[in-house]
C-alpha cells in the first residue's frame, strides 16, 4: 500500500472520529491494508466507543505485536479487559503499562500524534479497580494510598472518590484514554496531500516609459565601492557622533553601543530626551546625552577613512578581471598553508576549554577576567586583569597547541571592525587595557615569518572572499590582510594566516587609524 493513501485513509477516518462519526471512521480504516500500531490503536479506540469489547482487544493485541513497549497500549488493553471481565489479563497488563512506564511520572505521546499524557497514577488506578473486582479491598486500598503520593493532574479528586468508594465495597470504573483521543498523522504529512500550482498565473507587467520596447526586468545597476551617508529628510541635523559611554537597550526599538563607538546621527532629540542613530548597520534609539560630536582631529582626515565605520557599499557582483600573466610568487603556495586546516579543540583532561555559556554565566572573580579567544575553533579561560599580553600569549598558544612565534593576538577596538595586533597598540601593554567588565574578546590568527618578503601595508576586509581559484587568497570580514605588493590598480597581493594569493581591491579597506604599518622582516 502506498505510504500516501496510508496517511489520506488515516485522515480521513480521524476527521470522522472528530465529528463522531464512528462507523464512518471504521469504513476508512479498514480499506487500510498495512497497518501500523498508531492506526491499530485508533481502530481500538473506535470498537470502544461502538462498544465492541472483543474487536478492540484484538486491535489492542495487533498495537502490542506491533510496539511492545507502548505503555498506552497495555493501559488501554487493561481497561479493555476489565470492561470484558478478563480480570487476570487486565491486572497483567497493568503490571506491563507501569514497566514501561520506566519509573516516569508522566509520559505525553503528543510527539506521536496523541493528544493525551498518561500519568503512572492512572496506571496504579486501573490496578487497583481490578482488586476491586476480585473483592480484594485491602489490596485495592494499598495501591490507591501508594498512587495519592504519584504527581499528576486531576489525582486528589479522584483519588479520594475511589477511596471513599472501597471503603463501602464498590468497584472502580476503569480508566481509558479519552474518547476521541486518538493518533493523529503529522500535519506536514497531510499538507502534502493537498494540491499545489507550481507554475502559478502569468502576470502582465507595465511599463511607465512611454513606447519602452523592453521586453525582461532592469537590472542591477553597478555601484562604486566605498560609504556613503543615509539620506535623512530636509531640515534635520545629521552627522556622526561619539559614544561617551556604554549604552545596553532596555526596550523595544532601543539600540545597544558601546563606548567610543563612531555612529550616525539620523534626527535630533526623539521623545523622552531619545536620539535616533545608525550603528553597525541598524537603526535605533539612545539617550541625546550619551553623544558627542567628533573631535576636531578627525576633519582633516580623508573622508573614505573618517566614515570608514559607516554603511559601506555592496561588492560587486563579479570580481574584477584577472591580471593578465600574474607573477611566479602569486601562485606559489607558502609552505605553512597546511597549517590553517581546521581542528578540532584539545581533548586533555587539564584543558581549560569550557562552552561559551558557561563562561560567560560563572561567577566574576575580583582581579581577573574572561577572555573569550576566536581561533578555529572559540574557548574561554580566566587570568589575571595584570596579565602581560606576552605572558598571555604564552598561556594560549599552550592551550592550543601551536608555538608562540606562528601566532598572533588581535582585538577588536570599539567603534571599528578592523582587528588590531596587541603589540602593534602602544598604549596598551597588559590584558586590563581591552577588558570591559570583567570579560574581553582576542582574536588568534596564524603567523609566520613571510621570509625574504615585505610587508608594504596592511588592509582590513570589508566583505568574505571566497577563492575563485588556486592562486586567489581567501579571507573573512574583519581579517586584517598583509600587503605584499600592487599587482595592477584592481587586484593585490597579500598574506592572512599562512596563505598568500591575489584578491580584489575593493574587497579591502586600509584603515591607518586601527591597522598599524608593518615592518620588513
Amino acid at each position: 500500500m502506498l505510504y500516501i493513501e496510508l496517511i489520506r485513509l488515516w485522515d480521513e477516518a480521524v476527521q470522522a472520529i472528530d465529528s463522531r462519526d464512528w462507523q464512518g471512521a471504521l469504513t476508512k480504516l479498514n480499506q487500510i491494508t498495512d497497518h501500523n500500531c498508531r492506526t491499530m490503536f485508533v481502530v481500538a479506540s473506535t470498537h470502544i466507543a461502538l462498544g465492541q469489547v472483543d474487536l478492540a482487544i484484538k486491535a489492542l493485541d495487533h498495537v502490542i505485536a506491533k510496539d511492545s513497549c507502548l505503555a498506552v497500549g497495555f493501559f488501554q488493553r487493561a481497561a479493555a479487559h476489565m470492561m470484558a471481565n478478563r480480570l487476570e489479563e487486565a491486572l497483567a497488563d497493568c503490571i506491563w503499562a507501569q514497566k514501561y512506564m520506566r519509573e516516569n511520572p508522566v509520559i505525553d505521546y503528543k510527539q506521536l500524534g496523541l493528544r493525551y499524557k498518561m500519568y503512572s497514577w492512572q496506571v496504579l488506578y486501573n490496578a487497583a479497580a481490578v482488586h476491586s473486582r476480585l473483592q480484594q479491598w485491602d489490596k485495592a486500598r494499598e495501591i490507591l494510598m501508594a498512587a495519592s503520593q504519584e504527581r499528576g493532574a486531576g489525582r486528589s479528586n479522584l483519588i479520594d472518590t475511589a477511596l471513599e468508594a472501597i471503603s463501602r465495597r464498590e468497584v472502580l470504573e476503569p480508566l481509558l484514554v479519552p474518547e476521541g483521543e486518538v493518533f493523529r498523522p503529522r500535519k506536514q504529512e497531510v499538507d502534502q496531500l493537498k494540491p499545489r500550482d507550481f507554475l502559478g498565473e502569468a502576470k502582465v507587467i507595465t511599463s511607465l516609459i512611454p513606447n519602452d520596447d523592453f521586453r525582461g526586468f532592469d537590472p542591477l545597476r553597478p555601484q562604486k565601492p566605498g560609504y556613503y551617508e543615509p539620506k535623512v529628510e530636509d531640515g534635520q541635523d545629521s552627522r556622526y557622533m561619539i559614544m561617551k559611554s556604554a549604552y545596553v537597550a532596555k526596550g523595544a526599538g532601543e539600540l545597544s553601543v558601546p563606548a567610543g563607538a563612531e555612529v550616525f546621527l539620523y534626527s535630533d532629540e526623539d521623545q523622552d530626551g531619545l536620539a535616533v542613530l545608525i550603528y553597525d548597520g541598524k537603526r535605533g534609539l539612545v539617550p541625546s546625552f550619551l553623544l558627542e560630536p567628533m573631535g576636531k582631529k578627525n576633519k582633516g582626515k580623508n573622508k573614505r577613512i573618517e566614515l570608514a565605520n559607516g554603511i559601506p557599499h555592496p561588492p560587486a557582483l563579479t570580481p574584477p578581471n584577472r591580471p593578465q600573466g600574474p607573477s611566479q610568487r602569486s601562485l606559489e603556495l607558502h609552505p605553512l598553508n597546511a597549517g590553517t586546516t581546521h581542528t578540532t579543540p584539545p581533548t586533555t583532561g587539564n584543558s581549560t576549554h569550557i562552552p561559551t555559556q558557561k563562561a560567560q554565566t560563572s561567577p566574576q572573580e575580583p582581579g581577573s577576567a574572561i577572555v573569550k579567544v576566536h581561533y578555529t575553533y572559540t574557548m574561554a579561560l580566566r587570568v589575571p586583569l595584570e596579565t602581560s599580553f606576552q605572558d598571555l600569549q604564552d598561556k594560549i598558544t599552550q592551550k592550543l597547541g601551536q608555538p608562540p612565534m606562528n601566532v598572533r593576538l588581535r582585538h577588536r577596538r570599539n567603534g571599528t571592525r578592523a582587528l588590531t595586533p596587541l603589540n602593534g597598540d602602544d598604549r596598551l601593554d597588559s590584558l586590563e587595557g581591552v577588558a570591559e567588565y570583567g570579560r574581553a574578546q582576542i582574536w588568534c590568527q596564524n603567523e609566520d615569518p613571510l621570509v625574504n618578503r615585505t610587508i608594504l601595508y596592511q588592509m582590513v576586509a570589508l566583505y568574505d572572499y571566497n577563492a575563485q581559484g588556486p592562486e586567489d587568497l581567501e579571507f573573512s570580514e574583519g581579517d586584517t590582510i598583509d600587503i605584499l605588493s600592487e599587482v595592477n590598480d584592481e587586484w593585490l597581493e597579500g598574506h592572512v594566516a599562512g596563505s598568500i594569493g591575489i584578491f580584489p581591491r575593493s574587497f579591502a579597506h586600509q584603515d591607518t587609524d586601527s591597522i598599524s604599518w608593518a615592518s620588513t622582516d
